[in-house]
């Protein structure tokens, strides 16, 4: 099943998942192992947002910041089909994209404090980091400005002439942007391997997608550049992961560009200083209650006895300690001197 929107925003069980790439398989189960990697990995995202959150309140981060609780399934389920070489790029709520890719909390979390050790030396902030090392190409802060950069990153691979992938992540509301269309013919036309992800969380700032968007099916919305698409359910990793695995295969196989709409949830505003009075209480609630992400794993983990609520706690506990770990590391870091304003200006291309 996939969560879409009703008429009045809040997401409802449906069952589609087709589209021109022939639909999403039947939902294969994961192994114990996978389900407690993808447990693990999903809830340091939260309890990473969690902290986050906290230290925007205390004034320790300031700027912009997004926040990505309720759509930790989405990246981590993607994470699961790429290998070293595929690249990731995606908008401003970007942290979960960042931790995916096996980015150190420390350096995301001094980012978001302005240090020295932050992933861009303390002068990017919460929309403005990225990792070669990890293969994550930023989060940008220009709503779909990364939709033709990724579609980039595709054109280089298949220049090198590689197999490896390009994940291009942006939300609803980016999908009514000019260049994401531009982005799509130029995908098209040169068949280019890049998975175009739109996560639906069924908001663009405070707008509803039924209110912003003359289609809401923005799997469909590569047809008139005959880009095959699909509606995933955003919320469960299994259906990630399902697509992601066909989507990618798709790509690595030569067919060129392809379009997932996961269709997912954020619980908070769009930003912290988003207090998300457009959304009733109970549409986020039943969500939480009935949908959300980690705790579908939790439940199939007891239930099929390959975890006891003991060892889910520990591995809380355990992410739990990681993330303070970060938090302390990113108050104590120091902050940038201020003659480094004039360093990093310009990339060093010369090797």
């Amino acid at each position: 099943m996939a969560i879409a929107a009703t008429k009045n925003g809040a997401p409802a069980e449906t069952a589609r998942a087709g589209g021109d790439a022939g639909g999403v398989p039947v939902l294969p189960e994961l192994t114990k192992d996978q389900e407690l990697v993808g447990f693990r990995n999903m809830l340091l995202i939260r309890r990473f947002e969690e902290k986050a959150g906290q230290m925007y309140g205390m004034g320790l981060i300031g700027g912009f910041c997004h926040l990505y609780i309720g759509q930790e399934a989405v990246v981590i389920g993607m994470q699961m089909c790429l290998k070293p070489g595929d690249q990731v790029i995606t908008g401003y709520r970007d942290h979960g994209h960042m931790l995916a890719c096996g980015m150190d909390p420390k350096g995301v979390m001094a980012e978001l404090t302005g240090r020295q050790h932050g992933y861009s030396r303390g002068k990017g902030g919460s929309m403005h980091m990225f990792s070669i090392e990890t293969g994550f190409f930023g989060g940008h802060g220009i709503v779909g400005a990364q939709v033709p950069l990724g579609t980039g990153l595709a054109f280089a691979n298949s220049y090198r002439g590689s197999d490896n992938v390009s994940l291009t992540y942006f939300g609803d509301g980016a999908s009514n942007q000019g260049q994401v269309y531009e982005s799509f013919n130029m995908a098209k036309l040169w068949n280019l391997p890049v998975v175009y992800i739109v996560e639906n969380n069924q908001y663009g700032m405070g707008t509803s997608v039924k209110r912003a968007s003359a289609t809401t099916d923005l799997s469909q919305r590569g047809r008139s550049h005959d880009i095959p698409g699909m509606q995933v359910d955003g919320m469960d990793i299994r259906a990630v992961k399902a697509a992601g695995e066909k989507a990618v295969a798709s790509c690595r196989a030569g067919n060129g560009p392809i379009i997932l709409e996961m269709l997912t949830y954020r619980y908070r505003g769009h930003s912290m200083s988003d207090p998300a009075k457009y959304r009733p209480k109970e549409e986020v609630d039943k969500v939480r209650n009935e949908h959300d992400p980690i705790e579908q794993v939790r439940a199939r983990l007891i239930a099929r006895k390959s975890a006891t609520e003991e060892t889910l706690k520990k591995i809380d506990q355990q992410v739990r300690a990681v993330i303070n770990e970060a938090a302390e590391f990113a108050t104590s870091d120091p902050e940038p001197d201020p003659s480094d304003l004039y360093t990093d200006v310009y990339a060093d291309v010369r090797s």
